[in-house]
């Protein structure tokens, strides 16, 4: 699992800043794991194809930082710009692999993908890559999905506005941008070895976690290892580590975590 970006949407630093250089809000600028790219994973399964986790604008960075040489699926947690702007970047993953790749979303999400990437999604003219070829895989929430050879078991979580799909691969979990889940998630989440969480800021937030909540999760769902993702500048990675109990760390971007009992 590696940990290709671990910000919010605006990222760390957000634009501006006295000088311009940037906004580091209560994030220590010094500390380089407080430089926080938008939010997104890659899974590799023991068969060595690797599934990506939405397309944030940073991903060709990401990629390349992370040394990612080939990807074989995407799985898209809802459309928000976050998570989807990096789509037209996929045309290079197109030509490595030497296909469309199947693109796997949410009815919802499918539909507002199909509506601002048509391009993305049009028949592939071969044998050129010239955009984005994807493939739409449309799945619902409680679904299994097998690709890239992983199995997913997909769940439905609150985004505040919007649901967003989670993720259980065998003994990791991912969720990504949640304010509240359900107990039926949170049973399907038990026994998890590693879980990435969503954890905006200190304080509660509408549509994302906090890191009281977070601690309360963590003590209900006991996980080996809880890993949190999607902070903002309000988080510093110093400040968490202090804060935060034994058994929770926060990310930081280039992260890999090895997960026993992969699938």
């Amino acid at each position: 699992m590696t940990i290709l970006g671990c910000g919010g949407s605006a990222g760390v630093p957000q634009l501006g800043g006295p000088d311009g250089s940037g906004d580091w809000g209560a994030c220590d600028p010094l500390e380089p794991r407080n430089r926080r790219t938008r939010s997104s994973i890659v899974i590799e399964g023991q068969g060595g194809q690797r599934l990506l986790v939405d397309a944030s604008p940073d991903m060709r960075a990401q990629l390349l930082a992370c040394a990612v040489p080939r990807i074989d699926a995407i799985l898209f947690t809802h459309a928000h710009a976050d998570h989807v702007l990096g789509i037209d970047d996929i045309r290079i993953l197109n030509r490595i692999a030497g296909r469309p790749l199947d693109a796997f979303a949410e009815g919802r999400t499918m539909a507002e993908l199909l509506r601002r990437f048509d391009y993305a999604f049009k028949e592939w003219t071969q044998p050129h890559f010239f955009r984005p070829v994807l493939v739409p895989r449309t799945v619902e929430f409680g679904e299994v999905i097998e690709t890239a050879g992983l199995v997913l078991q997909t769940f439905e979580q609150d985004h505040g506005f919007i649901p967003t799909m989670g993720l259980r691969a065998g003994a990791f979990g991912y969720s990504t941008d949640v304010v509240k889940l359900s107990p039926a998630a949170l049973a399907l989440l038990r026994g998890v070895d590693t879980w990435i969480v969503d954890c905006f800021q200190r304080r509660a937030h509408t549509t994302h976690a906090n890191v009281d909540q977070v601690i309360a999760w963590y003590r209900g769902v006991n996980p080996r290892r809880m890993v949190l993702t999607h902070m903002g500048y309000d988080v510093d990675w110093s400040w968490l580590v202090a804060k935060l109990p034994p058994g929770i760390e926060p990310a930081h971007d280039g992260m890999v975590l090895d997960v026993p009992d992969f699938p």
